[in-house]
Formats: structure tokens, C-alpha cells, sequence
């Protein structure tokens, strides 16, 4: 596979790197909001003094080292510093429960760690301190009290000459776990070639450029960020921006003004709340605005117009708007495409190294496809349905994976001369789009044998702007029924809540979740109706990239 970047001598993480920073060791790289950026220059030293570091404490190829930090520009240096003597970076999400961090340090025999100080209990808390080393993220320190006393080596501060392993394609580079909605965390590996041909993979998709500002929100311990928005900005000598702060709202607008990013990535939650919360309220605030924005030309007219609005508040100069980790409401992305929006969908897995397939910034965009496959992906579609077309969403490409770690029976569950199996179902078009229909594993079968996806049913529900999550499941009778979150803030406004009764109110949201149920039967095909729409009060628990934990509801 022939990809258009000269100067990388292999498909290698130090490859990679030395490239960048022969090319653009004066561009800025990282930073945070508001804060002056480290040069690509002042990267690389510090991931020199890093390698040093870990290698004078013992460190040596192949080692696992845990990677346990929210993001900040120091993590990409100690995600480099692991790879680039043939250590293996463990990237752990912040959101992992305690105990899971523990089994992952188990797992995978770390010898040494990298935590940021917000989380360095959770290491504290672990049952033995005998890494080789511990070092802070924040300020990239030793913590003595964390670290076995045998090795007394300190923080490298000035380069000096040092053991340059030889990295190889095939090494191991990442060991992921995990953090899926059927409740079991796999280790995930990755080799180098894995990881810097999925980077180099995205070329077709968006021309990035040097001069180009990411702003990160999504966890870089994520596989989708950590390619996307770490690696292929350290390809194109872009710099990248971190958020100090849970994205909130607030916390985004003001990051929009003051950054002014050309790209970023999002899950679908936050640009569907977007539109929710902020777009569609304005088209619906009357009666005449409802009737007006129900006719396609107006519909689209306005949409254009909030589309230009919606722009500016992202700063103005944002040029590649990534969606990915779940699937997107159709009816939101007809507004991006209204709107002139300049978003891409990618669909990719862990496994994946992440990327499969995406859509391609200035071409043909089909509502509800993932795109076309990313360049040097292979896919097909296994076991496929006569009349759909549906079937299993089998890839291969130069990123799979090199398996489950210490677990080869799953590894062979999915894995088959080169062939990855997805568990996703889908079909791709006569132009080569693929369409995903859902999970393997959540396709509820009918009572009369159909093939019944929740998450599509989802998608319609949660249309409606009082609707913030639902989850489609069985009963064991073999009806539908839906759970519904709703949002409480919009709910007290239109039912008055501060004048009525909680008896009133659960009687009014009770009818509100009848006429729901049957303004979204009256939508989709008679097999996929629900009977009842249940009130789920409490949010529901997700993963890191938002998708629900559905084993937690449907068990």
C-alpha cells in the first residue's frame, strides 16, 4: 500500500515522529486553551529526556507501561516516550471504574506508570507499588512513594545519548482495553504498523494542513482520538489544543472563541444537543415557525441560515467536523447537510486501529452511511441476507489488530486469514457507501423471524427535542417497549412544575410518553412497534464515548 507522505522510512510510531519533526520542529504542537504551546521541537526533547528516563529505570522493549491521565499535552509525550524504544503504551480511560484500572495493571504486568494527578489515588489505592517507576503527567516528575526504591535514577532533563532500540512494524505498540456496551473489557493490541497505517489512511477524507488548530475533547486514551486527533496532527505538523475543563457547554463556546479551531472530533451526543437545545427550539417556538419549517423549501432555507450561525459559534473557521463512536439521528444530519456543515461520519472499531470507512469532505454524503472504505480497507459484507443485502461487516486491512492479549480463543473467535468479523450488520450500496443497521449482539428477532435494531428505533425516538436518551428492549412476552430519559429542564417548563403536584406531573408525563409511543409506532414497520414507553428517571450509564451499557438495562 502506497500512501503520499515521503520521508517515513517504515510504518513505525519513531518513523512517524522523526518525520514531524524534521519537517516542523518550529510549529507549534500542543497546548492547552489559553496557555503557550510546546514546539514540535520542545516535543521531541522532552520525549527524548522521557526514553532516557524510563530506560534508566529499568524500562526495557516490551515492557507494558500504564498511561492513566485526562488530556494535556504531556500525554502525547509519554505515549511516544513508551513507543519509541519498543515499550508498550496501556492507554487507560479516566472513566474507568477503580477497580477495572486495577485488573488492567494486573493484566497486563505493567512495570511502570504514567497518572496525572488528578488520578494518582487510583494507583495509590493499588494492592502493591512495585513499578519500576511512577511518573506525574502534569509536570512529567517521579513520585518517589510510587516507585520501587531499587532504582534510584532521576528525571532526565538534558538528552543524551541513549539505547535506540530498533522498532519494527509488527511490534506491539498499544495494548487497549476496551470499554464496550456488553460489559466485557478485552485487551486490545496494536502494532506499530497498525497505528501509522490507519493515520496515513485518512488523506482522502480531509486535507489537513499544517497550519490547521485541533481542539480535543474526546479522551486521547480513546483509539478514535488518539489516531485522529493525536497522531494525524503530528503527521501534518497541525497543533492541537486541550480543553482544562469538562466540555461543557459553557466551557466549549468559550474554548470556540478563544482557539478558533479548523477541526475537531465529537461523538453524535453533542452535536444532536446542539441542534436539540439550541437550533430547533427557534423553528418550533410557534405555531406559524412549526408550519413554516415543516415545508421542505423553508425547512432548508432556515437551516442554511442556522447553519452559518452555528459556524460562528464554533469560532468561525472550522473546516472538518469528525462524528464518530455511535451513530447519528437521520434527522440531525439532514440538518448538517442543510446547514452546508463541513462534517465527516467515520465508523472504525478498537480492533481497527480505529478507522473502516468515512465519508469524504466535498463529495457525495448519503444520510445514515458511514462513507466509503478508508484507503487500504478491504470490506465485505458476510452471511448476506438475499433480499437486504444485510450481513456481518467483516475488514481487512494493514490495521487490524494483532489480536486479544493473552486471550487467543476470542482472538480466533474473530479472526480468520486476515479477516477481522465486526459484530456490526450492515450492506454496502451499488457505489460503494456502507450502511451500518446495528450490533450482533442487540438485534432483537421478531415474532415472526424479522430482524428488528434497536438502535435505529432509538434514532427515531430520540428526535424528539424532550427526549435526551432511550433504549429500545424485550420483555420476556416478546413485546417492545422503550426506556425513556427525558429532559427535566424543558418537562418543568411546559408542565408548570412548580404550580402542580408530583402526582399531576407523573400524570402528565405518563400521557406525554403515551402520545410519544404512538407518534413513533405510526413511523416505523408494524413488527418494530413498542406497547409501553417507560420513564427512566435517572440517566443511563454509558461509555466514555457515550453509547449506553445496555447489558446493565436488557439482562
Amino acid at each position: 500500500m502506497i500512501y503520499p507522505y515521503e520521508g517515513i522510512k517504515n510504518f513505525t510510531l519513531p518513523a512517524l515522529l522523526d518525520r514531524s519533526i524534521d519537517l516542523y520542529a518550529n510549529n507549534d504542537a500542543f497546548s492547552k486553551v489559553s496557555q503557550k504551546a510546546m514546539t514540535y521541537k520542545d516535543f521531541n526533547e522532552k520525549v527524548k529526556a522521557m526514553v532516557q528516563t524510563l530506560q534508566n529505570n529499568g524500562i526495557k522493549r516490551g515492557d507494558k507501561v500504564i498511561l492513566l491521565s485526562e488530556n494535556m499535552p504531556n500525554w502525547g509525550v509519554a505515549y511516544f516516550s513508551v513507543t519509541y524504544f519498543g515499550a508498550v503504551v496501556v492507554p487507560v480511560l479516566p472513566d474507568f471504574h477503580v477497580e477495572d484500572v486495577h485488573h488492567i495493571i494486573r493484566h497486563s504486568e505493567a512495570k511502570a506508570v504514567f497518572v496525572s494527578d488528578k488520578h494518582k489515588s487510583t494507583i495509590e489505592d493499588f494492592d502493591t507499588h512495585d513499578f519500576k517507576c511512577t511518573i506525574k503527567v502534569d509536570d512529567l516528575s517521579l513520585i518517589d512513594e510510587l516507585s520501587n526504591k531499587s532504582y534510584s535514577a532521576k528525571i532526565v532533563d538534558k538528552i543524551t545519548p541513549f539505547k535506540n532500540e530498533e522498532v519494527k512494524e509488527d511490534d506491539m505498540a498499544a495494548l487497549i482495553y476496551t470499554s464496550g456496551t456488553t460489559g466485557h473489557s478485552k485487551g486490545v493490541m496494536l502494532s506499530h504498523k497498525n497505528l501509522v497505517t490507519n493515520t496515513m489512511s485518512a488523506y482522502k477524507n480531509i486535507n489537513i494542513k499544517e497550519y490547521d488548530v485541533f481542539l480535543s475533547i474526546l479522551p486521547l486514551a480513546h483509539t478514535l482520538e488518539c489516531t485522529v486527533g493525536l497522531l494525524v496532527p503530528i503527521l501534518h505538523g497541525s497543533s492541537v489544543v486541550y480543553i482544562d475543563k469538562v466540555p461543557t457547554p459553557s466551557v466549549l463556546l468559550k474554548a470556540f472563541s478563544i482557539v478558533k479551531p479548523t477541526m475537531m472530533l465529537s461523538v453524535p451526543l453533542i452535536i444532536e444537543k446542539i441542534y436539540k437545545s439550541k437550533v430547533l427550539p427557534k423553528f418550533t417556538s410557534s405555531f406559524i415557525m412549526r408550519s413554516i419549517y415543516s415545508i421542505s423549501f423553508f425547512r432548508k432555507l432556515l437551516n442554511r441560515i442556522a447553519g452559518k450561525k452555528l459556524l460562528e459559534t464554533f469560532g468561525g473557521k472550522l473546516r472538518f467536523f469528525g462524528i464518530g463512536g455511535a451513530g447519528i439521528s437521520p434527522f440531525v444530519e439532514q440538518f448538517l447537510i442543510d446547514a452546508k456543515f463541513p462534517y465527516i461520519i467515520g465508523y472504525g472499531l478498537t480492533e481497527t486501529s480505529p478507522l473502516i470507512a468515512g465519508s469524504r469532505l466535498g463529495e457525495t454524503i448519503k444520510i445514515s452511511s458511514t462513507g466509503l472504505a478508508m484507503v487500504g480497507v478491504e470490506i465485505k459484507i458476510r452471511d448476506k441476507d438475499k433480499e437486504s443485502g444485510e450481513g456481518e461487516i467483516i475488514v481487512k486491512s494493514p490495521s487490524v489488530m494483532m489480536g486479544y492479549y493473552k486471550d487467543e480463543k476470542q482472538t480466533a473467535e474473530v479472526m480468520d486469514d486476515g479477516w477481522f468479523f465486526t459484530g456490526d450488520l450492515g450492506y454496502i450500496d451499488e457505489d460503494g457507501y456502507l450502511f451500518i443497521s446495528g450490533r450482533s449482539k442487540n438485534v432483537i428477532i421478531g415474532s415472526g423471524g424479522e430482524n428488528i435494531y434497536p438502535e435505529q428505533i432509538e434514532a427515531r425516538i430520540n428526535q424528539n427535542e424532550l427526549v435526551l436518551d432511550s433504549l429500545v428492549m424485550q420483555r420476556d412476552d416478546d413485546k417492545l417497549i422503550a426506556k425513556i430519559h427525558l429532559d427535566y429542564a424543558i418537562i418543568d417548563k411546559m408542565f408548570k412544575g412548580d404550580y402542580k403536584t408530583d402526582e399531576e406531573i407523573r400524570n402528565d408525563i405518563s400521557s406525554l410518553l403515551e402520545n410519544m409511543r404512538v407518534e413513533v409506532n405510526s413511523k416505523i414497520s408494524s413488527f418494530s412497534r413498542m406497547v409501553k414507553f417507560v420513564e427512566q428517571i435517572e440517566p443511563f450509564v454509558k461509555t466514555p464515548t457515550k453509547k449506553i451499557k445496555r447489558y446493565l438495562y436488557t439482562a
